[in-house]
């Protein structure tokens, strides 16, 4: 009978969740090595790559795993509980992937296709310049907060259309912004990611001077329609990503839950004789984040799942739901910082050493929670929605 102990495991045959849950106890056995070299490790970057993680959105006739939006949190989440960082870099990759369904085809099987597939990255900001010459776009820019550059094939990087000199508008009014897709090998990663959480995301700046791009590699998230009729590509991208962080959120907070229940198991305060676990603010503290961070859960995966419903159905989506995508994002990603928040205080001194996961995972709730996505603005252009006010909805 043939032993199959240690088998290396088929990651590729495996359910995306089930292969997430496959690789997080390995993921967070790396994680004081990921901090200190502020990047994931390639064979750890094979592995999620080999098991589809960072080609969930990518769709089936591309090789890609095509899942639907409450898969694809879940997995994030179940990778972001076993490391934050990593989970974040899986994030990024995949919901970057949604722009291989706004690709002509051609271009979407030349930088998406195969399998495993390359690994895809970069920017949504428009914060470089495209001027649009013969077959394409003459692109410069400079885009901080590239997560994964350094494990990516592609990158890509927000620009403004400069014609005559000016911006670019649409009919409607607004400036006509496009995503620039390039080979990673044309742009410069510049070291600037010295910073005070998610380290191992490895999220440098990323610059190209000059370069080339052709229109078929330029989409506009605004204007241009999905060319792909699954129900995935009919979610709001912007928001898709919201979504992303919110899990990556969830899962560091579920993990930190765990992390203080473990310590406050064997951890005798100093002058005291009793265990953490067995003092009533703990005890308390404890219940009302795992509450928090329950509630918190099960809106934003009702909120995916009345989407869902309509994205299978009529396809397209009132501004009312689209907010509704927004906001259960952002009140998970902030109920999350409450959780890990009350876990590090309830660590006492312990949380404050390097050594402790409590101290690394409150780093980095608190620069998740600097995202734009899920920042407080959000609550504002959402409550206008529901006020009835008017009100920008273009990144909802």
């Amino acid at each position: 009978m043939q032993d199959t102990e240690h088998r290396p495991i088929d990651l590729a045959a495996l359910d995306p969740l089930e292969a997430a849950r496959v690789l997080a106890p390995g993921i967070r056995e790396r994680a004081e090595h990921i901090e200190r070299e502020r990047r994931v490790p390639d064979e750890l970057v094979t592995s999620l790559a080999e098991a589809g993680l960072f080609r969930l959105c990518v769709p089936r006739t591309l090789g890609g795993r095509e899942a639907d939006v409450a898969t694809l949190v879940q997995v994030i989440e179940t990778i972001a509980q076993a490391d934050g960082a990593v989970g974040w870099c899986v994030m990024i990759a995949a919901t970057t992937g949604v722009l291989s369904a706004y690709l002509p085809e051609a271009a979407a099987r030349e930088i998406y296709g195969g399998t495993p597939g390359p690994i895809t990255g970069g920017v949504f900001a428009p914060l470089g310049t495209a001027v649009p010459e013969r077959g394409g776009y003459r692109v410069s820019g400079r885009w901080p907060f590239a997560s994964g550059c350094e494990h990516c094939a592609w990158l890509l990087g927000g620009c403004v259309i400069i014609e005559d000199g000016v911006p670019r508008q649409h009919p409607d009014g607004q400036v006509d912004t496009r995503l620039m897709i390039f080979p990673a090998t044309a742009a410069r990663i510049i070291d600037t990611w010295t910073v005070s959480g998610l380290r191992g995301t490895g999220s440098h700046d990323i610059a190209v001077t000059d370069l080339f791009v052709p229109a078929e590699r330029a989409v506009s998230l605004t204007h241009d329609g999905a060319r792909q009729a699954g129900p995935l590509y009919r979610f709001p991208v912007f928001g898709l990503l919201a979504l992303g962080i919110a899990g990556v959120a969830l899962g560091v907070a579920r993990a930190a839950i765990a992390d203080l229940i473990t310590l406050a198991a064997s951890k005798q305060p100093t002058g005291s004789r009793r265990r953490l676990a067995d003092r009533a603010l703990v005890q308390f503290q404890v219940a009302e984040a795992d509450a928090t961070w329950r509630a918190a859960r099960a809106f934003l995966f009702e909120a995916i799942g009345d989407a869902w419903g309509t994205a299978v159905g009529r396809g397209d989506m009132t501004t009312a739901e689209r907010a509704r995508l927004r906001l259960a994002a952002t009140h998970a990603a902030t109920s999350a910082a409450k959780v890990v928040d009350a876990m590090y205080s309830a660590g006492g001194g312990t949380s404050v050493y390097a050594t402790s996961p409590l101290q690394r995972q409150f780093r980095d709730i608190h620069v998740l929670t600097q995202h734009l996505m899920v920042a407080p603005p959000t609550y504002e252009v959402v409550g206008r929605v529901l006020l009835g006010l008017d009100t920008d909805t273009a990144q909802l």
